[in-house]
């Protein structure tokens, strides 16, 4: 019973030595990452998406339109005949493959 507990007694240590390396390795590299400030991941180049101005017609009587590269939920603001008018930009497609951008100067 004796050189049992001597032969396994050194694979436990060696067992309990490694396992404390690693949970060691893994504490310091948490800390690092914490530590570390978050680094910016540029995303793509966005496209240039044509939205239409609900509810504004130009001179003419037709709908102004707008060339932007924000993204969708981005209020714009244009100057209007009655002073700067809010627009929100929206991910709805209209039939003639525009995007909506929706008046908010209306319900100030």
């Amino acid at each position: 019973m004796n050189d049992i507990l001597n032969g396994s007694l050194a694979q436990l240590i060696g067992g309990l030595a490694l396992t404390l390396t690693l949970a060691g390795w893994a504490w310091i590299r948490r800390r690092h990452l914490a530590a570390a400030p978050a680094q910016q991941v540029s995303p793509l180049p966005r496209q240039a998406r044509r939205y239409t101005l609900l509810d504004t017609p130009d001179e003419d009587g037709q709908p102004q339109h707008l060339v932007s590269t924000r993204p969708a939920g981005t209020v714009v603001t244009r100057a209007g005949a009655s002073g700067p008018q809010h627009f929100e930009l929206t991910d709805a497609v209209l039939p003639d493959g525009s995007y909506a951008a929706e008046p908010l100067h209306r319900f100030q």
